[in-house]
């Protein structure tokens, strides 16, 4: 893996770009993986401004020899006034795209993570977007919204919704889905809702403690339709064998989630002939009874927050070094100048942005996610 940040002067953007290749064992071409994430400096302009900047640095980005043949599967909009900016931008139509307001907490009002391949084939199919090779198929979808109903409603409805989506590819939520995202406006008050819908929904699929939960990221976002209380993101994999996939708990830092009332996974590790894929989910200062740790304190909390992360890591043979991006979620804009400085010096070079998005407990003040790629030798498997 190798990272690198380059500052385009002519627009203002900094891109924080990370790239994987396996560089031994791998007979035919491998797929290569690219995680960028775009910072466009404010300069205290309207949106739109903002807005041109930062796809002419995407383009910067992706003309750049290093990046030839690089296709985009999934790009998240982080936007500070959804409901106003969203109808000012066109999705893109290739690749699997998502708006959310966490506001970037730099000052700008956008900020943008894009994640590429080269080798694979993208194409898109029953409302998903599929990037295929060597057998297997990585289904995405994002920003999938309702607006009837309350947060447990809606929950209800998107993932019945999904559930279909993944019928028409012979796949379900059970055997197939390995990472999703719940965006909930209002979190302190709308959470819980979605929480009871989830939970019921597992039930009937079948997920339960005695069985898995899914990798997820449950956190404060407003969709840009403002009748929308939850909005839900997806990654599903079909083509691989249920021996490839294991499920990571840190038993010394973390409890399992249903103990207290929830049900996602702190992280998962997929494990194909060339590479691992690592999902760790949304992680804040948590002790393994479930506790909240060092209340009120966010340097604490960050510090404990990268313990449990660095322990579900290590559980997947990887470290912080195999990180290829990072989200941090702050409850208090006040708190991102200091945050800030932290990651600044534990991750010189790992793509990240810190964004304002209440974490589901309120004494949370800092939540992270991250993915994790690292060489294997697995010749049980397929090769990605």
């Amino acid at each position: 893996m190798f990272t690198k940040n380059i500052y385009i002067d002519d627009v203002g953007v900094t891109v924080q770009l990370s790239a994987f290749a396996p560089k031994s064992g791998v007979e035919e071409c491998p797929v290569e993986e690219f995680h960028a994430i775009l910072h466009v400096e404010p300069r205290q302009e309207p949106f739109s401004q903002q807005l041109r900047r930062i796809c002419e640095g995407e383009q910067h980005l992706l003309s750049l020899p290093e990046m030839a043949g690089a296709k985009k599967v999934l790009k998240r909009y982080f936007l500070s006034d959804s409901t106003n900016q969203r109808p000012l931008m066109k999705p893109d139509a290739d690749c699997a795209c998502s708006f959310i307001q966490q506001a970037p907490l730099d000052g700008s009002k956008l900020g943008v993570w894009i994640y590429m391949q080269r080798g694979s084939k993208v194409s898109q199919e029953a409302g998903m977007v599929v990037s295929e090779h060597n057998g297997y198929r990585h289904l995405w979808k994002m920003g999938m919204v309702s607006e009837q109903g309350d947060s447990a409603q809606q929950t209800t409805t998107l993932l019945k919704t999904y559930e279909a989506d993944l019928q028409r590819l012979g796949a379900t939520l059970a055997e197939n889905c390995i990472r999703t995202w719940f965006y909930v406006r209002d979190v302190d008050t709308q959470y819980a809702g979605m929480v009871k819908a989830r939970r019921e929904n597992f039930v009937e699929q079948g997920l339960t403690p005695q069985t898995h939960f899914i990798a997820s990221t449950g956190i404060g976002g407003n969709p840009a339709e403002t009748k929308a209380l939850v909005q839900l993101g997806t990654y599903a994999l079909t083509g691989f064998d249920p021996a490839q996939q294991r499920y990571l708990y840190a038993p010394t830092h973390l409890n399992p989630t249903y103990e207290y009332g929830v049900t996602f996974e702190r992280g998962v590790c997929l494990e194909y002939g060339d590479r691992a894929h690592i999902y760790i989910s949304g992680t804040a200062s948590i002790n393994n009874k479930g506790e909240v740790m060092h209340v009120g304190d966010v340097v604490k909390q960050t510090q404990r927050m990268w313990e449990n992360v660095e322990t579900l890591l290590a559980e997947a043979d990887t470290t912080f070094d195999d990180v290829m991006q990072i989200i941090v979620y702050l409850r208090d804009v006040a708190d991102y100048e200091l945050v800030s400085r932290m990651f600044k010096k534990r991750f010189p070079s790992i793509p990240y942005i810190i964004t304002l998005a209440p974490v589901c407990r309120p004494t949370w003040l800092i939540e992270m996610e991250c993915v994790a790629v690292k060489e294997r030798h697995n010749p049980q498997f397929r090769n990605l």
